[in-house]
């Protein structure tokens, strides 16, 4: 049924032909009077308000025009944009190791940073300011040398060494640090764990994923409230009058003291105040657009009127041709490593009181491909998880081609291996996250070098890596955009394409299309199948049952977390011996 306008009546005619088809209809906004009233009342208040500023003598314009740009003015303002720089440059910079302090796995750390935090956000400014200007009252020299000896490497005296403007810049930059920690650590707490588990996944060094993955990502979050703090910061420059340190608010006041021109001169403050507001305003608009890359499809205006852009490195023109994709198959095999062996051995986890894996054993053939099935909470994920030490195993091991990836045996003992050399052994393991996991700030390109090169890779090789890897899933013309600005199918084979960069010898995919819709499994499952016959070892958590007897040469059936079944799929599929695995399949078939 069709409903048109009849428009020579003004009628709403419903199922007959629409006339004068061939017109274009004109489009009316509503009308809101109310809005239109509150606006010009609105203006009609701000005229007044200007006018009776402007307009009234006592403001005394002539006194604020003679001072505005005088030498003690500009001397105080250079002074105050000077505390405001070097309390927020030394503020944040103290403030965000306080944070990583906080965010660490070491409980003295996380306690000396809170204990720090909670001191010196107690502490007024003011009061702070007035004990460091009379800090000499308290230690006559400040020295460095080894505690409890006569030991001294250099000493000053306190009095000269803590100047009135040393002291200024020393208090304003430790009261900012305590609460600069708390806006830098609620960034990182706001950033995805899942982006620390890709960045953890892929080898990245700890100094890596902070700077390169989670601060950039954290920024979002940390830039409103963080340059809301810079401008607090100018204006509490102002509390440095009680030092008798010349800065835009002492000198004003020294003026209108000598001049009696109170409100002449506060208004000379007042503006200053709102240019270096202004012009923080306008830095904070470009800093947040900067970081604002990947996190929205189309990017937001600039503020200096220049067209936008995406920010987005390019990538390197190609030099080769898009291999056909009847030639994709080939072409993996020369471009991996081999596959290695698998095995767990006798693995134990629990969170709590739940156990999730229950004396787990199993054993996976190099260049295979082995798929585990079963109903959620199975323990499927997080057996996928243990293999590459992203979850660690209560009891029991796993090893690639006899190689611990977390440990390193001595006798009987296992012993956890440190950070850094488990997330260099990382290398040979790559996994493929159900939600994909891609770092939303970095291009595709960005995203499929970061490994390589945080390995040692250099440039050039890492862009060819990188080029032949979007031609192999065929999205070689998607390499300067963002993952937001793809689909849900794209983004998982941009996600395979990345767990590849480093050439794996095993590759784990945990539930790569149950995020997608039902149109883009597809193309996913084709790349998958590609993979399969390279020769790189493939262990696969899929519900895909039809894809599972497709591709796979052993199908591990999980139940509360025991490998209740294992065979081949013509096996498992048509013929399995234990009851609930008939039961499962019954029920997914």
């Amino acid at each position: 049924m069709s409903a048109t306008t009849d428009f020579s009546s003004g009628e709403l005619s419903v199922g007959r032909p629409a006339q004068n088809s061939d017109r274009h209809c004109r489009v009316f906004p509503a009308r809101y009077p109310g809005r239109t009233v509150a606006s010009i009342l609105s203006l009609i208040a701000l005229g007044a308000i200007v006018s009776s500023v402007l307009g009234n003598p006592r403001w005394g314009w002539g006194v604020f025009a003679e001072w505005f740009l005088s030498e003690p003015v500009l001397t105080g303002l250079a002074r105050t944009l000077l505390l405001t720089a070097l309390g927020t440059l030394f503020g944040f910079l103290l403030g965000a190791v306080l944070a990583l302090a906080r965010v660490s796995t070491s409980p003295l750390l996380a306690a000396l940073a809170w204990t720090y935090i909670w001191l010196f956000r107690s502490i007024p400014l003011i009061v702070l300011l007035l004990i460091l200007n009379n800090l000499g009252y308290l230690y006559e020299t400040i020295w460095l040398g080894v505690p409890y000896t006569s030991i001294t490497f250099f000493s000053f005296s306190t009095t000269q060494l803590i100047t009135p403007l040393a002291a200024a810049i020393l208090g304003l930059a430790l009261n900012q640090a305590a609460f600069a920690a708390e806006i830098i650590r609620g960034g990182i707490l706001s950033v995805d764990q899942g982006q620390h588990e890709a960045a953890a996944a892929l080898g990245l060094p700890k100094w890596r994923q902070t700077f390169r993955i989670v601060l950039p990502q954290a920024m979002r979050t940390i830039l409103p409230t963080a340059f809301n703090d810079i401008i607090g910061m100018a204006k509490g420059t102002s509390n440095v009058y009680i030092l008798a340190l010349p800065e835009l608010f002492y000198t004003v006041q020294v003026i209108y003291r000598r001049n009696l021109e109170v409100i002449p001169l506060l208004m000379v403050a007042t503006v200053w105040y709102l240019i270096i507001l202004t012009i923080l305003s306008a830095i904070q608009w470009q800093v947040e657009r900067h970081f604002a890359r990947g996190a929205l499809r189309t990017p937001p205006p600039s503020f200096l009127g220049r067209k936008p852009s995406s920010g987005a490195v390019a990538a390197p023109a190609s030099r080769t041709t898009e291999p056909d994709r009847g030639d994709v198959a080939s072409s993996w095999t020369s471009a991996h490593r081999r596959g290695a062996a698998v095995s767990i051995r006798n693995v134990s986890k629990s969170f709590g009181a739940l156990e999730v894996l229950d004396d787990v054993s199993l054993d996976v053939a190099p260049g295979s491909v082995t798929v585990i099935i079963g109903q959620s909470g199975s323990g499927k994920s997080t057996l996928l998880r243990a293999i590459n030490h992203l979850e660690r195993v209560d009891a029991g091991f796993i090893a690639i081609d006899g190689s611990l990836i977390g440990y390193r045996q001595v006798g009987n003992d296992l012993h956890e291996l440190k950070e850094r050399e488990i997330l260099a052994r990382r290398i040979d393991v790559g996994i493929v996250f159900q939600n994909f996991n891609l770092f939303p700030h970095l291009t595709i390109f960005e995203n499929i070098v970061e490994a390589p090169r945080a390995h040692g890779v250099d440039r050039d090789e890492a862009a060819e890596i990188a080029r032949d890897l979007l031609a192999r899933v065929g999205l070689s013309d998607k390499a300067d955009t963002y993952p937001r600005q793809l689909s849900g199918g794209q983004q998982q084979r941009i996600a395979i394409a990345r767990a590849l960069a480093l050439k794996p010898k095993v590759l784990l995919f945990d539930e790569p299309t149950s995020a997608l819709d039902p149109e883009l499994v597809g193309e996913v499952l084709d790349v998958i199948k590609e993979l399969a016959r390279s020769g790189t070892t493939l262990i696969i958590v899929t519900h895909e049952i039809g894809f599972a007897h497709e591709v796979a040469d052993t199908i591990v059936f999980i139940e509360d977390g025991r490998i209740v079944e294992t065979g081949t799929p013509d096996k498992i599929f048509n013929n399995a011996d234990h009851p609930r695995v008939r039961e499962f399949l019954a029920k997914v078939l």
